[in-house]
């Protein structure tokens, strides 16, 4: 007679950035929950580039936070150099960056997982999964069972992941840890749709081999500003990165090589990420382009291990020794580990609905790079999401479902589940149309009453949130009433800053508005100013300098959620509809859309579809009216 290991409500398989957040939220909604590793080292782990956060990237490390997720704290515990992108641009796409403490950040997650109540982490390659009744039966490769109410799919770039480097392959993780080998087939007896993706890294290199004297010094910005809302201290710049830049003899070696790349030998199935290509691709791609940047930063504080951004490759070893060596600052350099490509299993994300629970398999959910995603933030939100809503659907409460106008999570959802994926996703300000509204230093003010009817914000935190809000709510009915006089102080300020001085007194947040005045500008002038933190003015500044294309996307805001709230039967079979086009009915049929919102926004679904499909749903109602 074979007995249960062990029962648990909620089961996460794979301990990377998707499944940490996946097994904290569920546990931490009381939830009894397993997380599963193949390698407990491996908890947390950055096989990539080791920092969080970037281009759009930051906002989703943002918005987690502020649900309760745990990816911005521990980032702020283990920075080495912090950075805000984009400054040169409008705040909309303002993004966040921290270079981390890879061994440190790993060491914090593990930690956080250990000591979190409900939760459970167990070492085992899962290799099957069984639908029994009630929930789920899962097999380890030692033959251990656990009985569980939920799984979640985490399992990053170990399912069916296989390295290549030059002729050779092998099965393998990343870091030189095992593949998840057995499991990929369990789910093909489900019926679930997987496919091969691939991405790549480069090689890290030894510091004292480097020539830092030939290289470009990046400095962090300052001050420090942290990715969480709740961190009272922030982080402090620890670290420099460098630059330096590929050059004809790199392209020449690597292009004289270009046979012995598995990318252009055919060894390679999967399909790579558009906007993170291999050196060896770069080169083909943009033949015309003289020179490629790239980036040198530190992995930790505590190692001397180097990572080379921007040069992932998967060519021979002695190829990657070749062609670094003839980068300025390289030209010694020493390779402590090759870079290499990976191919790994995912599923087709169009089978899953809002809450990634698949839709033909109740229970069980993706996250992450499963779900045919890239990067750390995009896995950790995604995690999130799920876990959460597998312990409110074994709770009995509603589901959290964020829209594209709440967050750029619930874009990055919406995206995958309604468009699908053609090579990993990223992403990117330019995919959310809400941009404006969806700004890194709102993310609070968004989704902080979110996390709290969700009970994963903190009574302290609360009253944080709170006093924020209130003391924002003060300053604009202060900028609105307070009247500055046209002193001659006020005109030099004006005038300096390129704009027309004034002739008699001016509201505080008329002067706001113009594009070349800020709060700093005007301190001189406005000693009744409030000792408020920084943030509370440079809130109340992008909403009076933006307060028109604000309110017009706030229009555009309300229009698609009343398409969203015109559902859409779960039955329908989208074939017997008069009037849709062809690959309209086919890609309905597959992507089982909630709403017309959603609809809309699938590929090949045109407006004159969603014409017929309105007439349609109109049609129902007065039928179902008589």
């Amino acid at each position: 007679m074979n007995y249960f290991a062990g029962k648990f409500d909620v089961a996460v398989i794979g301990a990377g950035h998707a499944g940490i957040e996946a097994a904290l939220a569920s546990a931490r909604l009381g939830c009894s929950t397993a997380i599963f590793t193949i390698n407990m080292d491996a908890v947390g782990n950055c096989p990539c580039n080791p920092s969080i956060g970037g281009t759009a990237k930051g906002h989703l490390v943002r918005e987690i936070d502020a649900l309760g997720g745990e990816m911005g704290k521990t980032a702020d515990e283990c920075t080495l150099q912090s950075r805000m992108l984009n400054l040169g641009k409008g705040p909309a796409v303002h993004s966040l960056r921290a270079q981390i403490d890879r061994n440190q950040y790993a060491r914090v997650m593990k930690h956080k997982l250990e000591l979190c109540p409900n939760l459970e982490m167990k070492q085992a390659e899962v290799i099957d999964l069984v639908r029994e009744e009630g929930g789920w039966c899962i097999t380890t490769k030692l033959g251990a069972q656990y009985s569980c109410k939920a799984v979640i799919l985490a399992t990053g770039t170990f399912l069916g992941g296989r390295i290549f480097v030059g002729e050779v392959s092998y099965d393998g993780g990343p870091d030189g840890m095992f593949a998840a080998t057995e499991l990929a087939g369990s789910l093909e007896k489900l019926g679930i749709e997987l496919r091969r993706f691939k991405t790549g890294t480069p090689a890290r290199v030894l510091r004292s081999s480097i020539d830092f004297s030939e290289l470009e010094v990046q400095c962090g910005d300052e001050p420090v500003v942290p990715f969480s809302f709740d961190t009272e201290v922030p982080p402090e710049n620890k670290a420099v990165c460098h630059v330096s830049w590929t050059n004809d003899r790199t392209k020449a070696v690597i292009m004289e090589n270009i046979h012995r790349s598995p990318l252009y030998a055919g060894m390679i199935e999967g399909v790579g990420p558009r906007y993170c290509p291999s050196i060896e691709d770069k080169v083909v791609r943009f033949a015309e382009k003289p020179r490629h940047q790239l980036f040198i930063e530190p992995c930790g504080a505590d190692t001397e291990e180097m990572y080379l951004q921007g040069m992932s490759s998967s060519l021979p070893e002695d190829v990657q020794i070749a062609f670094y060596k003839t980068i300025k600052g390289l030209e010694n350099v020493k390779i402590m580990r090759s870079a290499y490509a990976i191919e790994y299993d995912c599923c087709d994300p169009l089978q899953l609905g809002a809450t990634l629970e698949f839709r033909d398999h109740p229970g069980l959910y993706g996250a992450g790079q499963f779900n045919g995603s890239s990067g750390y933030e995009e896995a950790a939100a995604q995690g999130f999401v799920a876990g959460v809503n597998a312990a409110l659907k074994i709770l009995g409460r509603e589901p959290l479902i964020l829209d594209r106008a709440s967050s750029y999570i619930g874009t990055l959802i919406d995206d995958l589940i309604t468009k699908g994926v053609a090579d990993p996703y990223r992403m990117m300000t330019s995919r959310s149309e809400y941009r404006l509204v969806l700004r890194q230093d709102n993310a609070d003010e968004r989704l902080t009453p979110v996390g709290r009817e969700l009970g994963l914000i903190s009574d302290a935190r609360w009253e944080k949130f709170m006093l924020k809000q209130e003391r924002k709510a003060q300053e604009l009915k202060r900028a609105e009433k307070t009247t500055l006089s046209p002193t001659d102080a006020l005109n030099e300020i004006l005038v300096s800053r390129g704009t027309s001085p004034v002739t008699t007194g001016i509201r505080m947040a008329e002067l706001l508005r113009r594009p070349q005045i800020t709060y700093k500008d005007l301190t001189p002038v406005d000693p009744d100013r409030p000792d408020f933190p920084t943030e509370i003015f440079e809130s109340v500044e992008t909403a009076l300098k933006y307060e028109g294309y604000i309110k017009r996307q706030l229009q555009d805001i309300a229009e698609m959620r009343r398409l969203e709230k015109r559902l859409l039967p779960k039955d329908i079979d989208y074939a017997e509809i008069a009037g849709l086009r062809l690959e309209a009915r086919e890609k309905l049929n597959k992507v089982r859309p909630e709403n017309i919102g959603q609809a809309g926004r699938i590929s090949g679904v045109s407006p004159a579809d969603i014409s017929v499909l309105l007439i349609w749903l109109s049609t129902q109602n007065e039928k179902g009216e008589k």
